[in-house]
């Protein structure tokens, strides 16, 4: 069977929701893969005035990609930085917040319920694990609250973090300020009058300001892939592309150092999409702009929306294109933003 399933599971994971700003849906689907490695986080009403979404792309695992999912934006709210009205950078630390919190005993142990591999690799006697700090803790009691994190000593207290990994690409809307963060080849596109504009950049070995780090940092490019392993160049998690003891965590072969922009929305923008490259190595942004704005004529339940892109890309046979998870979340504004023309940054709709 390998990576692939002898057909594809089809089903549905979805939600819908909305406040006085928004409406949103989310949906995700398995696909032709072995095992579900995406996950997400839908929060409209994370503070007031602020809402967040997010998509994980796990790769190695999904273990990364549902801490991400569970813990970002308990970090990104509580940040002084989210707190003094600096959304970016904020998000900026955050995801660079992911690696550390993942390392050590609490770090390990956690990934290990999230990856389901408690039981595999731990010893754990009747659910119970032990650490001279924590004590003793039930399967499912950890992390119920942040706090500082702090470093537990026990059994895996030299763990470095996870050799799987995940992207990362989170949407924050707070009045009409949009800010988009992204790390890795998940992808944020906005409809501005029908025309699709790219909010985030797909993180790949062959563009030049990710090859140079990629080469100072030890590394090297391979057939298209990091040390001939890994098609992305941007990631929380991989820890193993993370051993340079001498450059910062920005600078190291693979980097959970985000991309952040930022736009004003006005009343042009239609809706927002967030997805992982599941339904981008099958349609482009506009291609998937063109879609979605047909759909909203006839159908109301964003979900539903997200659901047909996924039946519209899933492949026929396995191999190839449409054989990825698939996750979106599609977040449609609601009127009017009033604020004008506002630009996206100077670039040329996709």
């Amino acid at each position: 069977m390998g990576i692939y399933l002898s057909s594809p599971k089809t089903d549905k994971s979805s939600e819908d929701g909305e406040n006085e700003r928004l409406r949103f849906g989310v949906s995700s689907m398995q696909g032709w893969r072995a095992s579900m490695e995406d996950a997400h986080s839908a929060h409209p009403d994370l503070d007031t005035s602020t809402s967040l979404f997010g998509v994980y792309d796990g790769h190695g695992g999904k273990a990364v990609a549902k801490f991400c999912a569970k813990y970002l934006h308990q970090q990104v709210l509580k940040h002084e930085d989210y707190m003094a009205g600096d959304i970016g950078s904020a998000l900026q630390k955050c995801f660079l917040r992911m690696d550390e919190m993942m390392r050590g005993q609490k770090g390990w142990r956690e990934l290990a319920i999230l990856g389901d591999n408690l039981d595999k690799v731990s010893g754990v006697i009747e659910g119970l694990i032990w650490s001279p700090r924590g004590g003793q803790a039930k399967r499912g009691e950890l992390s119920n609250h942040v706090e500082d994190w702090p470093s537990e000593e026990g059994p895996h207290s030299d763990f470095d973090g996870p050799n799987c990994g995940s992207t990362a690409c989170v949407a924050v809307i707070r009045n009409k300020q949009l800010v988009v963060a992204n790390a890795g080849d998940s992808r944020c596109v906005i409809s501005r009058k029908g025309q699709a504009y790219n909010l985030s950049k797909d993180h790949k070995p062959d563009l030049e300001v990710e090859k140079d780090r990629i080469l100072k940092a030890g590394g090297y490019i391979q057939v298209g892939r990091i040390n001939g392993s890994l098609n992305l160049t941007r990631a929380i998690g991989d820890v193993e592309f993370k051993q340079n003891k001498h450059l910062t965590a920005e600078k190291q072969i693979v980097t959970a150092n985000p991309d952040i922009n930022t736009i004003e929305l006005c009343d042009d923008d239609e809706f927002l999409v967030l997805a992982c490259d599941g339904i981008w190595d099958c349609m482009s942004s506009q291609q998937l702009v063109d879609y979605v704005r047909d759909q909203l004529k006839e159908e109301t339940k964003l979900s539903a929306i997200c659901e047909k892109v996924f039946d519209r890309c899933v492949a026929p046979t396995a191999g190839g294109e449409g054989c990825d998870n698939m996750t979106m979340i599609l977040v449609q504004f609601k009127k009017p933003i009033n604020n004008g023309d506002a630009s996206v940054d100077g670039q040329t709709p996709l």
